[in-house]
């Protein structure tokens, strides 16, 4: 069984062997090798071939007659062959030479259509290179004149247009090449332009600056006669437009021609206008803004701009050291910073976002701190109040200017307030130099008046009414001196300037009412008054002079109220109006009189006491002269003429000055003779003293001054005279019997003042003693004595307890 199954393996193996193409017969024979039948394979593959081998020699000898037929035939066809091989070969020479020269005109026809279509090739590639190479040549001709920004957009075209459809050829490379470079010398060169614009604006914002605050001079100018003519009417505006306002969408650039910084409406302002149009020009800025923008920088160029221009900004806020010296100095600042934010505006409203609101707002609230900062330092140097006027005038331009282009400058009018505190300083000291100038130069007499002429001059400078002075005929004199009219008309002119500076402050009438009312309080109380006072205190015044400063500061006074209705009327104010300050003038001469009269009183002191430094008393003197001191007499008269000159003073000084002078008289008689060096006084010295006193007495009856009553003014000596009637008529029993008694005779007597004179006059040892009257012991006298002085000291220790 297992060789049948083998036997039928190895047929299987033959016939695929015999079917099977040579190159897949390895997997057939892999299994013959395989297995192990292989003998009995190679026997039977051996048997089949030669089974094979004669089937192939029994098909030869089938057809072996038809092959000899075949090759005889053959044979006989060889002969007729080379025939036409001959043949052939003969036609073949004869057509290559009939064919040669066609051949040769057909390469040459061949050559001339190579050529042809090389030509047309060419043609139709220079015909798309040509653009290219003109629109580089364009290129290279606009770089060349500096129009930059049509060279970007020839460089636009030609690097996204023409380059692409011939990209293939070398010499485009090389522009593609070139095209950054190109693009970075534009940027180059815009910038450069843009450096040289930023410096040419920084030199000519002054000129802007201050063609600017012209126009708006001239413009408030006109707003102000129309505001006049017609309230209401609307002036025409001052702000000029800078220039047309170019299309900033990034397509239209600026146009290549130069732009005026300002261009004018007004006709008749041409000509003007015409000389600031080349100030600056704004087209660099355009272009390298447009430049920046198409070449995806926009951003980096509008940091730059703004960079620079803060940078530009802190110089230009910068003031110079001496800008206080001069107006100018501030003027010139001003035009700076004016034409700094000109230029800005201009590049606001004429660009899309190169600047904003907000950009412009941070640089206006620097320029705004600086600015005001630089005017408190420099405008507290200033001591000409001219110029403290002519800056606020120019600080209210500069702030109306700015306040046209739309700059908020309400910090300004605040900080002039400032400003106006210091101008009311500066007038305060100029004008304590004019009363210092009036004051020194009076001559504190009435004012004599020899015509009608001169008396209404002085009337219209000072308000003076005196009915009774109108009817006595001429010469009159006035009762003040010629400084009432003089001052009184520098408070109104004071007034005037301090009404000067409020002009433009956009101040109500109660504020500028106000303003005035206290800048004029501190000019009567503190400028006036200090300069009344130097002069009352004064060494060498004299009474005369206070008497006459009395009478002037007592019109002054009253003119008072006629420098209210002054203000009232330039004010248009009621003084009645809540919160109106009232004018503290009143008190300053009120206080300025009451100084004269205190130092009338000190004067007169001072006279008497150089009078009694002249008093010689001999204390030891045995009797009186029967008459009263010589320095005592002139000092009597002395008092007599002053006290005439009083007749123009109000009646309660005159008085007071009369008893003060009595008083103080009285206390240095006194003192006199109550002094430590003055040892021992003799009967005869107490006599002539009291001849002194009588003549003082004598004076005070006779009524120097009218206006006592009774015996008012004698009552000043009173106590000097019970002290020498008690020892003169040597009462002293009466005194120390009636001591301490409502009706006591010697009441003003003081026992120690009693003692101390009587210590004075107790001494045994000299013939001329008060006591050498008596003439019974001396054992008596000294007793007696000592029993005075004994009970005077009992009155004192008591009066002590």
């Amino acid at each position: 069984m297992a060789e049948l199954e083998t036997a039928a393996e190895h047929e299987r193996i033959l016939r695929e062997i015999e079917t099977t193409e040579t190159n897949c017969i390895g997997p057939t024979l892999r299994s013959v090798y395989d297995g192990e039948e292989h003998s009995t394979f190679m026997e039977k593959l051996e048997a089949r071939i030669r089974n094979h081998d004669r089937e192939i020699e029994k098909m030869c000898n089938f057809h072996y007659q038809g092959f000899v037929d075949s090759i005889t035939e053959l044979l006989k066809v060889r002969g007729e062959a080379e025939k036409l091989k001959n043949q052939v070969t003969d036609t073949n020479g004869r057509l290559q030479i009939d064919g040669a020269e066609l051949l040769s005109t057909m390469k040459e026809l061949q050559k001339c259509r190579i050529q042809q279509r090389n030509i047309a090739a060419t043609v139709d590639k220079l015909s798309l290179c040509l653009p290219v190479l003109e629109m580089y040549s364009k290129l290279q001709v606009q770089m060349k004149t500096k129009r930059h920004y049509p060279a970007l957009k020839t460089l636009e075209q030609l690097e996204h247009t023409y380059l692409p459809q011939v990209s293939h050829y070398r010499f485009c490379q090389v522009m593609v090449d070139n095209i950054p470079k190109l693009r970075e010398e534009i940027k180059e060169v815009s910038m450069s332009d843009l450096k040289d614009f930023l410096e040419s604006i920084r030199k000519h914002s002054e000129r802007i600056g201050e063609f600017t605050m012209k126009q708006a001079q001239q413009q408030r100018s006109m707003d102000n006669l129309l505001s006049v003519q017609c309230r209401g009417g609307l002036g025409k505006r001052y702000k000029r437009d800078l220039c047309p306002s170019p299309e900033v969408n990034g397509t239209s650039p600026m146009s290549e021609q130069d732009s005026g910084i300002l261009d004018v409406e007004d006709e008749d302002e041409e000509e003007e206008a015409l000389g600031t149009k080349d100030l600056v020009d704004f087209a660099p800025v355009y272009r390298c803004l447009h430049i920046y923008t198409v070449l995806g920088s926009r951003e980096v160029f509008e940091n730059y701009y703004r960079k620079q221009r803060r940078k530009q900004a802190r110089l230009v806020l910068l003031p110079p050291s001496n800008m206080h010296e001069t107006l100018d100095g501030y003027r010139k600042y001003f035009h700076q910073i004016v034409g700094f934010f000109v230029v800005e505006d201009h590049i606001l409203h004429t660009t899309v976002g190169l600047v904003n609101r907000a950009y412009i707002d941070e640089l206006w609230n620097l320029a705004l701190s600086k600015t005001m900062a630089a005017l408190r330092t420099h405008s507290s140097y200033c001591s000409d109040p001219n110029l403290v006027l002519d800056l606020k005038n120019l600080i209210v331009l500069f702030a109306d200017t700015l306040q046209g282009y739309g700059f908020p400058v309400n910090q300004l009018f605040d900080m002039l307030l400032e400003v106006r505190d210091q101008y009311s300083e500066t007038l305060l000291k100029k004008w304590a130099l004019v009363f210092r100038n009036i004051l020194d130069a009076d001559n504190y007499s009435p004012i004599p008046v020899s015509d009608e002429t001169v008396y209404r001059k002085i009337l219209g400078q000072f308000p003076f009414q005196d009915p009774e002075l109108e009817k006595q005929p001429f010469p009159r004199k006035f009762p003040f001196s010629e400084f009432v009219p003089k001052i009184y008309s520098q408070i109104k002119e004071f007034i005037y300037a301090c009404l000067k500076f409020s002009e433009d402050l956009h101040l109500s009438s109660t504020e500028v009412d106000d303003m005035i009312r206290k800048s004029t309080n501190l000019l009567l109380t503190r400028t006036l008054s200090n300069c009344l006072q130097n002069v009352i205190k004064r060494k060498n015044v004299g009474l005369t002079e206070l008497v006459q400063i009395i009478i002037n500061t007592t019109h002054l006074e009253i003119s008072c109220k006629f420098l209210e209705e002054f203000i009232t009327n330039i004010t248009n104010v009621l003084p009645d109006t809540v919160h109106t300050t009232k004018l503290y003038g009143l008190t300053t001469f009120k206080d300025a009189r009451q100084a004269a009269e205190e130092e009338i009183y000190t004067n007169l002191n001072q006279k008497i006491d150089q009078f009694l430094q002249l008093a010689d008393y001999d204390w030891m003197a045995v009797e009186s002269n029967d008459r009263a001191s010589d320095y005592l007499v002139d000092l009597v008269a002395f008092l007599n003429s002053t006290f005439a000159v009083f007749t123009h003073l109000p009646g309660k000084v005159a008085q007071t000055a009369c008893m003060s002078a009595c008083k103080h008289l009285s206390t240095s008689l006194t003192q006199l003779l109550l002094e430590v060096e003055v040892k021992q006084i003799t009967m005869g010295a107490l006599q002539q003293f009291n001849l002194d006193v009588k003549e003082c007495e004598s004076f005070a009856k006779s009524g120097p001054v009218p206006g006592f009553q009774g015996d008012t003014l004698q009552l000043a000596f009173i106590d000097l005279r019970q002290l020498l009637d008690l020892f003169i008529k040597w009462d002293w029993s009466a005194y120390l019997a009636d001591y301490g008694q409502p009706n006591c005779k010697y009441l003003r007597v003081n026992p120690t003042t009693a003692l101390t004179l009587l210590e004075k006059m107790k001494d045994p040892s000299r013939k001329n003693n008060v006591f050498a009257q008596f003439r019974r012991n001396e054992k008596d006298k000294q007793k007696l004595i000592e029993t005075v002085a004994k009970q005077l000291r009992g009155l004192i220790n008591s009066h002590h307890s």
